[in-house]
């Protein structure tokens, strides 16, 4: 809590730097409220008391800050429209493409823990024959893009030293395997070819590399990937939704957590699962 007195001098002393920064005179800030000019000098002139809130919003509204700022109530001087705007945004999601807002939060989250729940495999570590059956249709030749940007991701992944654990529903590997529902008329062969290179990366990059497979029956999760403590993204299909408030940051944070203590299977009982797949395509 801050006394009156003490409220009154940052209110006069924050007024004077917004006014400073904006280059806005006495005479200009009056004009823009309305108020006389002898009021506004007033209201910085050592041992002023507390304007009324109309006031108080008048000025914050001509130099375009917060009023709660103004008042002291926190120490951000952004309007609340603008918080919220560098707090939310909302990014178109090209198909397949790893594109560079993406590749811009993995590098600003370099060093940190980036956990995801990806739509459906995770891309980058996706087989190129896998990459050409599920995005060539949509993508023509740029599925050969699509490829070497999952490759570079992965290969970022790899030097940025960065741990990164990824969320799976048993339900999607069960459908891959089983060539039904999104994965139908998968063949054979890049199915085991995926299941190899899983298996291989999974080991090879362990535990910078952790998957968990979870019972969506049990838990569930939309797709969403969060990079450290700077912002959790969650995707729509045409659009990401990303999250800078430290509160949704953590609240998405909380969730994947709860996803990996939920889960099934741990990280190390991935590659024997993967295994017992890859029997059931051979044999079938």
């Amino acid at each position: 809590m801050i006394d009156k007195r003490a409220r009154a001098n940052l209110f006069r002393s924050r007024l004077a730097e917004a006014m400073t920064q904006r280059h806005m005179t006495q005479s200009a800030l009056a004009r823009a409220t309305g108020a006389d000019r002898s009021t506004i000098s007033q209201l910085l002139a050592e041992g002023t008391r507390l304007p009324n809130a109309q006031l108080a919003a008048d000025c914050a509204q001509a130099l375009g800050i917060s009023a709660d700022w103004l008042l002291g109530l926190t120490g951000r001087p952004e309007p609340v429209a603008d918080l919220l705007a560098t707090q939310l945004t909302m990014t178109e999601a090209p198909r397949a493409l790893f594109d560079e807002a993406i590749f811009g939060w993995h590098q600003e989250a370099a060093g940190y823990k980036i956990r995801h729940v990806p739509a459906s495999l995770p891309d980058m570590l996706k087989t190129r024959a896998m990459v050409e059956w599920e995005y060539r249709p949509q993508l023509g030749r740029t599925a050969e893009q699509a490829f070497g940007a999952f490759e570079d991701q992965l290969d970022w992944m790899r030097g940025a030293r960065s741990d990164y654990e990824i969320a799976l529903p048993l339900h999607e590997l069960e459908a891959f395997a089983t060539a039904t529902g999104y994965y139908a008329g998968l063949p054979a062969e890049t199915r085991l070819g995926q299941i190899a290179r899983l298996e291989g990366l999974a080991d090879q990059l362990y535990p910078a590399l952790r998957i968990y497979l979870f019972d969506a029956r049990r838990v569930f999760s939309a797709p969403v990937t969060v990079f450290g403590p700077l912002l959790a993204v969650v995707y729509l299909g045409r659009h990401y939704i990303a999250f800078r408030d430290s509160a949704r940051v953590e609240a998405i944070t909380a969730h994947f957590d709860w996803l990996v203590r939920e889960a099934a299977l741990g990280a190390r009982e991935f590659g024997s699962h993967l295994r017992g797949l890859r029997d059931r395509i051979q044999n079938s």
